[in-house]
């Protein structure tokens, strides 16, 4: 009798597996935060799934494509009585912000619901999946600094060229201090918008300085150039305008408008993804300008790239763990082995996007400038 129940109860465990093993979506959806004032969609529910709704009545198709410029898989949405079209996500989303774009009918736009963000070389949609550790990039009540825009002479490219700027909540308080700089450099489809409205790279700073964990320094966002060159050409591209940009106009323009430690010691410079490959250009091309490095998602430094170790203070690796963490990770280690400060990072469970660089910006900010 004993082996019968057993057997019984070994069978209903069979059975029941694979209804155990699906997911059932929760219906407790919430407008995301990115969404247009007073619109309710899209939406994300607390797993990380996500809800469109799109009125197009006289549409036969309409698709939603997510990641830059559509390459993370479409969500097919289904047409309602009303000339509206909804559909939920197969899957949850990873956390963090993903661009998004709608096909309809063949044609590509972006959703009324949402705002927009630059990125692909064109104004993409933009939701936001709520993560476990959203604390450190939340807008809190903590005194805030300000990001300006500036527009700085451009000889090189006969024009006036932008560039924001984060200055500290204290920078009016005190007119005679002077602070550090970080050149901050944004990826390849993306301009000097997106530190700030994709990676919240002000609040980042704005919450590691009331919680008294780095000093205060100036973050510099301009514009890369890089927008003309298409993916897979990337080996082609030319960093000698840029640099010209960056090293003869925009860093003296700064000097002379903010009150900067306009020394190498006090400079930095960090980039994501292409940023990277600028920032690691330029700072072996030009070790006198910039102490400190950062490639987030951006390729690595080996130590026979040092030519002289006594400049460099501080080298910052790091990239997403569906990325190839091995690779900051060993580079990081070599680096130390030659006696260079290094640092690797690994952001978890993230990818190539922002998630992975708002992380690491918020590890990298904690280093620079010791």
């Amino acid at each position: 009798m004993k082996n019968l129940l057993a057997l019984l109860v070994l069978i209903m465990g069979f059975s029941l597996s694979p209804c155990l093993a699906q997911t059932t979506v929760k219906d407790d959806f919430k407008p995301s935060t990115l969404n247009q004032p007073g619109q309710e969609y899209p939406q994300v529910n607390s797993q990380g799934y996500a809800r469109f709704r799109i009125m197009a009545p006289e549409a036969k198709s309409v698709v939603v494509s997510l990641g830059p410029g559509g390459t993370r898989g479409g969500t097919p949405l289904t047409k309602n009585e009303d000339g509206s079209w909804t559909g939920t996500t197969s899957g949850p989303l990873e956390e963090g912000f993903h661009y998004y774009r709608l096909t309809v009918d063949g044609g590509t736009f972006n959703d009324p619901g949402t705002l927009n963000f630059y990125g692909s070389t064109r104004w993409e949609s933009g939701i936001e999946i709520p993560a476990h550790d959203q604390d450190f990039y939340a807008l809190k009540n903590v005194p805030h600094g300000r990001v300006q825009q500036i527009l700085f002479p451009s000889p090189s490219t006969n024009t006036s060229r932008r560039a924001f700027v984060y200055t500290p909540p204290e920078y009016d308080k005190d007119q005679s201090k002077r602070y550090p700089v970080l050149y901050l450099q944004h990826g390849w489809g993306e301009d000097e918008t997106a530190w700030s409205n994709q990676g919240h790279a002000n609040l980042i700073m704005d919450n590691l300085i009331a919680a008294g964990k780095i000093k205060p320094f100036l973050i510099v966002m301009t514009y890369g150039m890089t927008n003309d060159v298409r993916m897979g050409g990337l080996k082609n591209f030319d960093i000698k305008p840029f640099q010209t940009v960056l090293l003869d106009e925009l860093i003296p323009y700064v000097d002379q408008n903010f009150r900067t430690l306009a020394d190498q010691p006090h400079r930095a410079m960090a980039g994501l993804s292409m940023g990277g490959m600028e920032t690691k250009t330029i700072t072996l091309a030009r070790p006198d300008v910039f102490s400190h490095y950062g490639l987030l998602s951006g390729g690595v430094y080996s130590p026979e790239e040092i030519k002289d170790k006594s400049k460099v203070k501080l080298i910052f690796l790091s990239c997403g763990s569906f990325e190839r963490p091995e690779g900051v990770v060993n580079s990081a280690a070599a680096l130390k082995e030659a006696g260079i400060n290094a640092v690797s990072y690994v952001s978890e469970n993230t990818r190539h996007e922002f998630q992975t660089w708002r992380r690491s910006l918020y590890e990298l900010a904690q280093l620079l400038f010791k």
